[in-house]
């Protein structure tokens, strides 16, 4: 589960982390009298589940309250990356010289935690590790030991940051060893972790990621649990469906997580863009197959429905009726492409070829028409 900046910066600071003085603002007039209390000069932050949102012009620096009220008028209402911005956190201006990266992650590979740092701050962590790989420095952390303190000696000295401040950095480090492992989190992030203009660490963003899994003993945080889920991906959620949406405009349906995977991997691979993830499970139903359908064709953004089943336990004439029956009852004419190999293999062919579908034996060759189909 991802949290707001605030939220992250709110438990962060009961840590000892060191965060800008900030308030939240629900309208201009609240924006404008959070300024008068902070001194004027103030940055007004977009609270939004998404990244980029200082790129995508989320973020506006203000100095003077009447700057802040118009650029609250601005911010407020407004869509980021397809979210609207409700609140914003205004918080004071904060001189500084230097800008680093700074996070606490798990390293599924190794089966470890690992702080990841660099110098450079305000970049996204995917662009550092492909341009930048000499600039990104990675200490693994063994559960079984928990934090060193040698671990900020090397950050300290790959960051150059002045050993009078070693000390400062060491229980920044050890906060978030404590936050990753207190909240069950996925990722404790600070980009950028920036150096003040008089000396001394500040957190500007900090990004917190909870295992959702976890949820159960953070009652704090359970009911917020799927404000950052799309409508398509509430419904999805309500229809018990492992569902997630993507950009593209090929709708996936598979059986089985590896395949539906295996799916997305082709379609990218020859040049498409997966619409969805989506996994109807073994042995799936007609009517489960039906609402899968009915809830990807739906998606406006959707040109092409692929489904791709392999059946052992799934039925295949189940698949093809609920096929049928999803478009009869939506009455959505848009292009499915189907691949069916397995249990009742033939009915199910005869069903969907009876009503006009294309059906594949082979799913390079499903892929290939269904990528042909969205650029037509």
């Amino acid at each position: 589960m991802k949290l707001f900046e605030y939220e992250a910066k709110g438990i962060v600071s009961k840590y000892g982390i060191p965060i800008p003085h900030g308030e939240l603002a629900d309208s201009p007039e609240k924006a404008r009298e959070i300024a008068v209390k902070l001194g004027g000069e103030v940055v007004l932050k977009s609270q939004v589940l998404v990244g980029g949102r200082g790129l995508a012009g989320g973020i506006k620096i203000a100095s003077s309250p009447d700057e802040a009220y118009d650029a609250a008028s601005k911010l407020l209402g407004s869509t980021i990356k397809g979210e609207k911005v409700k609140l914003l956190l205004v918080e004071e201006k904060i001189c500084f010289e230097k800008e680093y990266y700074l996070s606490l992650t798990i390293d599924r590979s190794n089966r470890s935690l690992v702080y990841l740092a660099s110098p450079l701050g305000g970049v996204e962590i995917e662009d550092l590790v492909r341009k930048y790989p000499d600039k990104l420095l990675k200490i693994s952390v063994d559960p079984l030991i928990g934090y060193n303190h040698y671990y900020a000696r090397q950050v300290a000295g790959f960051l150059n940051i002045p050993r009078e401040y070693w000390r400062e950095l060491d229980s920044i480090m050890y906060a978030m060893y404590n936050v990753m492992s207190e909240y069950d989190a996925e990722l404790v992030e600070f980009n950028p972790l920036a150096w003040r203009c008089g000396g001394g660490l500040i957190a500007l963003d900090a990004k917190i990621l909870i295992d959702d899994n976890s949820l159960f003993k953070h009652s704090e945080l359970k009911e917020k649990y799927g404000r950052e889920l799309s409508e398509y991906e509430k419904k999805a959620k309500e229809l018990g469906f492992s569902y997630v949406e993507l950009d593209g405009d090929i709708g996936v349906i598979a059986n089985g997580a590896g395949l539906t995977m295996a799916t997305m991997d082709l379609i990218l691979l020859h040049g498409g863009r997966p619409a969805n993830f989506l996994d109807v499970g073994g042995g799936a139903s007609r009517d489960r197959v039906k609402e899968a359908v009915k809830l990807v064709v739906s998606h406006p953004r959707v040109k092409v429905l692929l489904v791709n089943i392999f059946g052992g336990i799934t039925r295949c004439d189940e698949v093809a009726n609920g096929i049928v029956e999803a478009i009869r009852e939506t009455g959505l004419n848009k292009p499915i492409i189907i691949r069916l190999l397995g249990t009742n293999e033939e009915e199910g062919r005869r069903i969907l070829s009876s009503e006009g579908y294309s059906v594949f034996s082979e799913i390079d060759e499903a892929v290939a028409k269904a990528i042909e189909l969205t650029r037509r």
